[in-house]
């Protein structure tokens, strides 16, 4: 007859199961002739311990930590989410802010009032800043700037027939602008 299999909780280890099944079957107890010897056998039995449960698991062991954590993620994904969200809503995709000049503020101020009064709401004026206008620069000094430009374009070694093309299309506008009787105002 065999022995039949045993149903675990916690798998245990080759070791703890070999300690539990006697490979052969137990000698037969002496005859307890004197205390000596039942002092000995009871030492026998005492010396082996007792086999400890496993431990478990990691993930069973702080099983009710999980969700707290995934909660506490979850909110702070959420909470970065809308910040980004919400500095967004200020620019449109794509465009760059409009920076309105002295002549056009006008014009958006009656347009944007129509507006108000169709839709019924309080815009606030784009922020306006001051036009700042510098002197021209003389030719003279235009075009020793284009000399300069000319010479750090030379230096350059292109990497590739691409960026080579490019560059000596810079120094083609470049030497037009040196040689022409008048330069465009920048």
């Amino acid at each position: 007859m065999g022995v039949s299999p045993k149903l675990y909780v916690n798998k245990p280890k080759k070791a703890q199961l070999k300690q539990q099944q006697p490979s052969s079957p137990p000698p037969p107890a002496p005859p307890p002739s004197s205390s000596s010897s039942m002092a000995s056998s009871a030492s026998a039995r005492s010396a082996a311990p007792p086999p400890q449960p496993p431990k478990e698991s990691f993930v069973r062991r702080y099983k009710y930590l999980w969700p707290m954590l995934l909660a506490v993620n979850f909110s702070i994904g959420a909470y970065l989410f809308m910040r980004t969200k919400k500095k967004d809503v200020g620019t449109e995709e794509g465009k760059m802010p409009y920076v309105p000049s002295a002549a056009s503020t006008a014009a958006a101020t009656a347009v944007s009032e129509k507006e108000n009064e169709v839709t019924k709401e309080v815009a606030t004026p784009p922020p306006v800043l001051p036009v700042i206008v510098r002197e021209p620069i003389p030719e003279n000094q235009q075009r020793e700037l284009f000399k300069w430009m000319l010479e750090e374009k030379r230096r350059v070694e292109p990497k590739d027939h691409e960026e080579k093309r490019r560059i000596d299309e810079e120094k083609a506008v470049l030497k037009h602008f040196i040689r022409a009787k008048s330069i465009p105002v920048l």
